[in-house]
């Protein structure tokens, strides 16, 4: 049995310290976790796989239960010995998880035999003094649940057998999870959304907006997750010099100019043949999901490498997809006031035009120059976020463009003549992205110079800053236009 349906982040209920309860999943790698966690929320939020600690970062969702809803956070494998980087950087962010939680649910592998790691991670918990229970995992079938009483040695007394990836018993565990979880009082009114199989792209939106989504995308190591921190003020992704640190997406909501904004930290995206594992191959997918999910995408490029083939393709993902762009050149204190390497220091504007030069079907996007690890800009990228995010939802009135359209002369507009069309009406039909409508005496592709011309008119016009425009063409009778 699965929850069917959750509430959106917007219609969360108040507790009484201003959030929904939460409670956290924690247990050593590859018992089972992330797909628990998917169960709960019904979504597929956190990557699964066979291979070992693949998730690393706290991943959030909702999970919403007889009525009621609290927030459910996964947490990376656990071993609490474990001196290496990632290992404990991952057990300092399951801390914060368990410091934050109502109640903790320990996950151990059912099939296989007690181990250390578990006694260990099991007397660390109970120390916790917070309600605790044990889902010995991997238990498919009801023949199978006398086996998970081995683990009572652990000492948890509340301990239910389940399946993540079959369901088995998992109303049980949450009947006794919600029991321990301080909710809202009585009374107060919660609104129900259909839970959907996957994050709906916003494009061509005209919803209400109660957040904008920011997705920080780049290659491997430019920054994105030290970028988070910095804007968030946190310390919510692990940072570390080695490359695809981050495998799941991890987000974090902050308010600023009075709009939300909920930003995530996607993997470094890489060529398809630079990916090895599996776990590496899932997270680019859900990287390039992620993104077709926001409004804006930060391209984070690594001022220490310049702008390179790899940032091109993924900034192309981004135009592609409708994405408001902002392009973030990090690390630019590495080449200025702290460049170690004996040449000058960098001059931005030619690293500007160089950059232009790379990406120029970009050209609307604002370029920031900052460093995450110094805080240095971090505020102006938050101010061009929201701004972009505004200018992305901009609408033109028919007649505004109507007016617009009789004060430009198209004879500059260098087209060939077998590709020439006339505009008799032009409207806005959408927005996020901003999204025309051209009627025109001929049914033809329009012609890219002339695309290009009519874009670029409409942006000193009306502005659209960081947001790509779409054109789409409508092909009309002109005798019966002109009568």
């Amino acid at each position: 049995m699965s929850p069917q349906k959750h509430l959106t982040r917007k219609t969360l209920p108040k507790s009484a310290n201003g959030a929904a309860p939460i409670f956290a999943i924690v247990g050593r790698p590859n018992v089972g976790k992330s797909t628990l966690f998917n169960r709960l929320t019904g979504s597929r939020r956190s990557i699964v796989g066979d291979e070992p600690g693949i998730t690393r970062d706290r991943i959030y969702g909702n999970v919403e239960w007889d009525g009621r809803v609290a927030r459910l956070v996964d947490t990376g494998g656990i071993i609490p010995d474990d001196e290496a980087m990632i290992p404990a950087e991952i057990f300092r962010q399951a801390r914060v998880a368990l410091e934050e939680a109502q109640a903790i649910v320990m996950v151990v592998d059912g099939r296989t035999e007690l181990a250390s790691p578990d006694i260990d991670l099991a007397r660390l918990l109970l120390k916790t003094g917070k309600p605790l229970f044990l889902a010995v995992n991997k238990i498919d079938t009801e023949a199978l649940d006398a086996g998970a009483e081995n683990f009572r040695r652990l000492g948890i007394k509340n301990l239910v057998p389940v399946s993540s990836e079959h369901g088995h018993n998992i109303g049980d565990l949450l009947d006794e999870v919600f029991a321990v979880l301080k909710f809202p009082e009585a009374g107060e009114t919660l609104v129900e959304e259909e839970a959907e199989k996957d994050t709906p792209h916003r494009t061509h939106g005209e919803f209400k907006q109660y957040e904008t989504r920011v997705a920080i995308i780049g290659r491997p190591n430019v920054g994105k997750s030290t970028l988070l921190n910095a804007l968030t003020g946190s310390s919510r992704a692990i940072v570390s010099p080695i490359a695809g640190t981050t495998r799941d997406a991890v987000d974090e909501v902050i308010e600023h100019l009075g709009r939300q904004l909920c930003i995530v930290d996607t993997a470094g995206i890489r060529r398809k043949g630079k990916t090895h594992l599996m776990a590496e191959k899932l997270s680019v997918v859900m990287a390039r999901k992620h993104l077709e999910a926001a409004d804006v995408a930060l391209l984070v490029i690594d001022a220490t490498e310049g702008v390179t083939a790899s940032d091109a393709t993924i900034g192309g993902y981004a135009h592609e997809s409708g994405r408001s762009v902002v392009i973030v050149v990090n690390k630019w204190d590495l080449v200025t006031s702290k460049r170690t390497d004996g040449k000058p220091p960098a001059d931005r504007a030619i690293f500007e035009e160089q950059l232009r030069n790379t990406l120029k079907y970009l050209n609307y996007a604002p370029v920031l120059f900052i460093s995450a690890a110094d805080g240095t800009n971090i505020h102006r990228v938050l101010d061009t976020v929201s701004r972009v995010a505004a200018e992305r939802r901009k609408r033109v009135s028919t007649g505004q463009m109507n007016r617009f359209l009789e004060r430009i002369d198209f004879q500059r507009a260098s087209v060939p003549m077998s590709k020439k069309v006339r505009i008799f009406y032009m409207t806005q039909a959408a927005v996020a992205p901003p999204t025309f409508i051209l009627f025109t005496n001929r049914d033809v592709k329009l012609h890219f110079s002339f695309e290009r011309f009519l874009e670029n008119q409409i942006r000193q016009a009306f502005g659209f800053e960081g947001s790509p425009i779409w054109f789409k063409v409508r092909a009309r009778n002109k005798d019966s236009a002109e009568k």
